[in-house]
């Protein structure tokens, strides 16, 4: 059965009441009797512990691939992608193509 959080709207008693879902809802205040009880919105408390699914299944990462490693020197820059230079004999020895074609 769910607890449910109700205050009153007169005199702002506040009280936790077990209820079942099926249940009414109480609007009559225990502490001065004015029909302003009401239910409060209340965050949904629990945590994932343990070994289970969401442990082992998900815990490396979105679609099971983990994170890149980091360089020894920790500068994760200079390996994400390699050094532009603007000399034509790197981009002729790579490609075969001069610096002024449309691929480069």
């Amino acid at each position: 059965m769910p607890i449910y959080a109700y205050k009153c709207g007169s005199c702002g008693h506040a009280k936790d009441v077990l209820q079942k879902i099926a249940d009414a809802p109480l609007t009559d205040c225990p502490a001065c009797g004015k029909p302003t009880f009401s239910k409060q919105l209340t965050a949904a408390g629990f945590q994932l512990k343990g070994s289970g699914w969401y442990a082992t299944d998900f815990k490396g990462g979105s679609g099971g691939t983990s994170a890149p490693a980091a360089t020894p020197s920790g500068d994760t820059s200079a390996a994400a992608a390699p050094a532009a230079t603007s000399d034509s004999s790197s981009t002729a020895a790579a490609g075969g193509c001069g610096a002024s074609c449309a691929c480069h």
